[in-house]
């Protein structure tokens, strides 16, 4: 009998959600796990299309509707060990995803009214089983090739290279600043869509199959690009975009006005034990406060439900669009409104009050129309006149996304070339920037993006770092 094609007698059914008044109290992830009999039951739903669009617009390109086909037979051994043979990070993918963006969101039985296959919550569920029984095997290193590579950035699309380089053979060294690997995955994104023992389980599995890591490293501090680029033979800048986009408006200084980056680190130190004083003092802690979050982002998203957790006395986002031209995912939008997140749509802030104190009162809004579209084709938002009013706020945080910072004079390295928009420039083909050796991938070459990109493009570098390093071993073997 086919365990597939079963979506016109099984609808959709995603993991269930606990209630809003309980996981608002904690920062544990919103959705339990599937259950094997409804994992079987959910991949057995998937069509088996002849053009698996799932798998096209994944841009990992992983071979979904297969590792469906396996999971419903009851092979999950083997549907874990397709999927991971094309991701680094399934589970990590499987929690933060916007599959309703990418493979849900272009599912075939989706089009034909059945709602897509639940392939983020079956992702999950394969490689949580996976680690559980045993069969996420360790890191081996291949035959040691005498090379090694420096990794600035520990994030997806670095420690994605590393892992690579490593099964390559190479000696590896990631650099990052913070004092835990795994960039945003361990800071940036909170608890309740990315539990942090999934993140570290991850990291500890690269430092026992021998990459080396050098936590608290700032390079430009701690080190110059060049004086790395000598201890190795090829670098990778991974470094990801971390600078808040600012917002021009009277009262932006104001005490109480905050950076959503600054804010969810903050939060997830606290959860880590660690002593955050920021935390401690107030500053960057939400409880008993009435928060505006400015923004309508993913990262907009994760503060306003932050708030909520850590006991705000009220939290509004402020959008300037309406809810159907909202970056964010609409699932997170739909978690926010179900835990007291009130949106504020069509809005903009125009000034921030201070009270005599100086810190942040309100913040003065005006209202919002859409206009004609911009060059991206999305009706561009225009004030609508006479529409102000004021939001009591006393503390507001900034969350309208990132740019790249300045990293040619971060690192000593003015002739590190960069684009208009401050990205690193690297060579279509081979992913290597203006300097002989050094490459770069994931944000700092795209800007802000998705962490399955991330993932992708850590794996796509990795590739043309390996076969850059094999010339140059040949060259060097001929030279003698």
């Amino acid at each position: 009998m086919n365990a597939t094609l079963k979506f016109v007698d099984v609808g959709q059914d995603f993991p269930s959600k606990r209630d809003a008044d309980e996981r608002n109290r904690d920062f544990r992830e919103i959705a339990d796990r599937f259950a094997p009999p409804k994992a079987s039951e959910q991949a057995g739903r998937c069509s088996q299309c002849g053009v698996p669009y799932c798998s096209v617009h994944c841009p990992l390109h992983n071979h979904i509707p297969d590792w469906l086909r396996l999971t419903a037979e009851g092979r999950l051994r083997e549907a874990y060990e397709l999927s991971n043979s094309t991701s680094t990070m399934p589970e990590i993918c499987g929690r933060i995803c916007p599959q309703d963006r990418l493979c849900e969101g272009n599912c075939v039985i989706e089009f034909s009214g059945h709602g897509a296959v639940t392939i983020g919550s079956v992702e999950k569920y394969i490689t949580d089983t996976a680690w559980e029984e045993g069969w996420v095997e360790p890191l081996v290193p291949g035959r040691a090739r005498g090379q090694s590579v420096g990794v600035i950035g520990a994030g997806p699309a670095g420690l994605s290279a590393a892992e690579y380089l490593r099964v390559a053979g190479y000696d590896v060294h990631v650099y990052d600043r913070h004092d835990r690997a795994g960039g945003l995955l361990t800071y940036g994104i909170p608890g309740f869509k990315l539990e942090k023992p999934v993140v570290m389980r991850r990291v500890e599995r690269l430092k026992a199959g021998g990459i080396v890591f050098h936590e608290g490293f700032e390079v430009g501090r701690d080190a110059t690009l060049d004086e790395l680029r000598e201890r190795h033979d090829a670098i990778l800048i991974a470094t990801g975009v971390y600078k808040p986009r600012a917002i021009k408006a009277p009262g932006i200084g104001s005490a109480g006005v905050v950076d959503a980056l600054d804010f969810l680190i903050a939060s997830n130190r606290k959860s880590f034990g660690d002593t955050v004083p920021e935390w401690d003092d107030g500053r960057l802690n939400a409880a008993g406060r009435n928060v505006v979050v400015v923004g309508g982002g993913d990262t907009a998203m994760d503060c306003v439900r932050t708030a909520i957790r850590q006991g705000a006395k009220s939290v509004k986002c402020l959008y300037r669009r309406d809810r159907a031209n909202m970056p964010g995912s609409q699932r997170e939008v739909a978690n926010a409104e179900e835990e007291g997140v009130e949106f504020v749509w069509l809005a903009a802030p125009e000034a921030f009050d201070a009270a005599a104190d100086g810190h942040v009162s309100g913040v003065r809004v005006t209202k919002m129309r859409l206009g004609a579209p911009d060059a991206s084709g999305r009706r561009a938002p225009e004030p609508d006149p006479g529409s102000e009013t004021t939001l009591e706020a006393d503390l507001v945080i900034k969350a309208l996304g990132f740019e790249p910072e300045d990293l040619p004079t971060m690192f000593g390295a003015p002739e590190l070339g960069v684009n208009r928009w401050g990205t690193l420039r690297v060579d279509n083909k081979s992913m290597m920037t203006s300097l002989d050796g050094v490459f770069a991938a994931g944000d700092i070459v795209r800007g802000a993006s998705l962490v399955v990109w991330a993932i992708r493009d850590g794996r796509d570098v990795s590739d043309r770092m390996h076969a850059w390093l094999k010339a140059r071993a040949r060259a060097a073997k001929v030279a003698a």
